[in-house]
């Protein structure tokens, strides 16, 4: 995997992964940016909720359960020393579909949390509090 990041101008910069998609990464304007993109850390944490929502919608996919939603909202807490590394970080999934059974949404939500999230496997083993939950809604 490469990605290549090319710095626009003061504290922007345009991030382009391996398979050509782009993102733009800007600071606040207190510290020189123009707050035309999102923060790194954010493109961090976004990552992290992607990988484990792709994860939660493959395995209900896989077991047959007849997903038509799924959003994960991600509260996480920072170091206020530098670094400001992430300390906690919660997911909460809700996981819409018809006649979904619950156990199969709690069995993905754990598949996805201690087996397939590289991302927040990764930032667990370096020390992140990592929580999961979720809710089940019919429609």
């Amino acid at each position: 995997m490469k990605a290549r990041i090319k710095w626009v101008e003061n504290v922007s910069f345009l991030g382009e992964s391996g398979t050509g998609h782009t993102v733009l990464m800007d600071g606040p304007e207190d510290h020189g940016g123009r707050n035309i993109g999102m923060r790194p850390m954010e493109t961090l944490l976004i990552g992290m909720g992607g990988c484990a929502s792709f994860d939660v919608v493959s395995i209900l996919k896989k077991s047959r359960q007849q997903v038509t939603d799924c959003v994960a909202e991600i509260e996480a807490e920072r170091a206020d020393e530098v670094p400001s590394v992430f300390t906690k970080i919660h997911l909460h999934f809700k996981v819409t579909g018809t006649n979904l059974k619950e156990a199969q949404v709690k069995r993905a939500v754990e598949l996805s949390a201690e087996k397939y999230c590289s991302a927040s496997i990764m930032l667990g083993k370096a020390g992140v509090e990592i929580t999961h939950d979720y809710e089940v809604i019919e429609g």
